[in-house]
């Protein structure tokens, strides 16, 4: 076996290794629990000559940070990560969630798409850049952080109030594109320069209590929040398509075929792109739906509580939405649609819990050059087209500082997109080791390629 061969099968070997530890360590959020992984990581790269900081927001919610020093003669650049991971049922899931166990050639468990596999790949581009001896223009830095999946509260925000020239970087690796989009042949790869506010709200609901057996004479705030909910499950917001959207579209619809002639239409008659989208569901219903809350503002119940005795007429019932607003639109543009959603409904009462707005990144940078001509060595006969994430990251605080953000997970279509998207937060979540090796290489070229002298 020649070198080149032994050093990829020893990567892919330690890369599987690192993924696997992380998953196996429960940093499920709340509670988190995410110092136990840090301090994980800090140990193997300190074996390798890194000086690492392990940084606690609050006992057990640690931040992992080091750095590779440059010259100063180029841009910083930050590889950002978290560690936490939302919650898994076992008994939904094909294998233990936290068991990081290899099957069919894919590693199972929690976290393996989102996003223990980019903190596995993105510590092993720092391990082989000091392997090699890189001489850097600029610092490259690593943060694995706490609590991005709770908002960041206890990670990226509270670095940036109380730590920021730890994290502070021209530009900005992160989670929340990277994925390829296979068309007729060929891969269209995402990369994520915008991503939608993310903006909860409480709605609460007054009545009246009574007993249970005469409904009739008390107030019921649980049915007065049904039709609030109703209502808000029946309305679409305004289509409005962004300039990155457009250009996504564009880029998609020049592949040809079937896409070209349903999403010509989505930019030339957007009364009817949810007809179009509908239409477009049948064939590729990953594409559709994304499509579909990207070209919108979407507003989602996702808690509702009320009641407090099976015989008793609840006088309160209180629901949360999950609103992600698009750019152009702030959060009190949001407040006062569902305000007009909400209408004539009396004894309603709108509370923010979270209002992040919308954030975006400018695409005439290096950095994304560089994105485009790794990506073209790699897959050849590929594209990059910029993205706008439907979800939110923590990107959107990084920018807010005037780091240059770019959502880059690279993964070769291996399934359904529709199936990524269910897996991540969902059941059987897990990537494949093709994936993994391939994001691992395509990292490392693209930091080498943009910080190397």
């Amino acid at each position: 076996m020649n070198s080149m061969a032994t050093r990829l099968l020893d990567v892919r070997k330690e890369v599987i290794t690192l993924l696997q530890d992380l998953i196996r360590i429960d940093t499920t959020n709340p509670p988190g629990n995410e110092a136990e992984a840090a301090k994980y990581l800090a140990g193997i790269l300190e074996r390798e000559g890194f000086d690492c900081m392990v940084l606690e927001s609050a006992p057990g919610r640690g931040n992992l940070i080091t750095r590779l020093k440059g010259s100063g003669g180029g841009p910083s650049l930050l590889l950002l990560s978290h560690l936490d991971v939302v919650a898994a049922n076992p008994e939904e899931w094909s294998v233990d969630p936290f068991s990081g166990v290899v099957r069919e050639g894919y590693v199972w468990g929690r976290g393996a798409l989102d996003m223990k596999s980019m903190v596995a790949q993105e510590v092993m581009v720092m391990r082989l850049l000091k392997r090699g001896g890189l001489r850097l223009k600029g610092d490259v830095i690593l943060a694995a952080t706490a609590d991005e999946e709770m908002g960041g509260g206890a990670g990226v925000r509270w670095l940036l109030e109380k730590h920021p020239d730890s994290i502070k970087a021209d530009y900005v690796i992160n989670e929340g594109g990277g994925y390829s989009i296979p068309i007729r042949g060929r891969h269209i790869f995402t990369v994520q320069v915008a991503e939608k506010g993310v903006n909860w709200i409480r709605i609460r609901a007054g009545g009246r209590p009574g007993h249970g057996s005469v409904p009739g004479a008390a107030d019921n705030a649980v049915l007065r929040m049904a039709e609030a909910i109703n209502r808000i499950g029946g309305h679409r917001s305004r289509i409005k398509a962004t300039p990155t959207v457009r250009r996504f579209i564009n880029e998609v619809a020049s592949k040809g075929g079937l896409h070209q002639r349903i999403l010509t239409g989505l930019l030339f008659n957007p009364v009817l792109a949810d007809h179009i989208l509908d239409l477009m569901k049948r064939r590729d219903p990953g594409i559709a739906e994304g499509l579909r809350a990207m070209l919108r503002t979407t507003i989602a119940p996702t808690i509702i509580r009320g009641g407090v005795k099976e015989n008793i007429i609840p006088s309160e019932c209180e629901a949360i939405l999950d609103c992600r607003t698009i750019p152009g639109q702030s959060s009190e543009d949001l407040i006062r649609e569902i305000k007009g959603i909400l209408g004539d409904i009396d004894k309603l009462e709108i509370e923010p819990i979270q209002l992040d707005e919308p954030s975006e990144s400018p695409i005439d940078t290096p950095l994304f050059n560089k994105i485009e001509e790794t990506l073209k060595e790699l897959v050849p006969n590929s594209s990059v087209v910029p993205f706008m994430s439907t979800g939110g990251t923590d990107s959107r605080h990084l920018r807010r500082r005037g780091s240059i953000c770019y959502g880059f997970h690279p993964l070769k279509a291996d399934m359904p997109l529709e199936k990524i998207q269910r897996m991540a937060h969902g059941v059987d979540e897990r990537i494949s080791i093709e994936n993994l090796v391939f994001g691992t290489e395509a990292l490392y070229r693209l930091v080498v390629a943009f910080t190397g002298e």
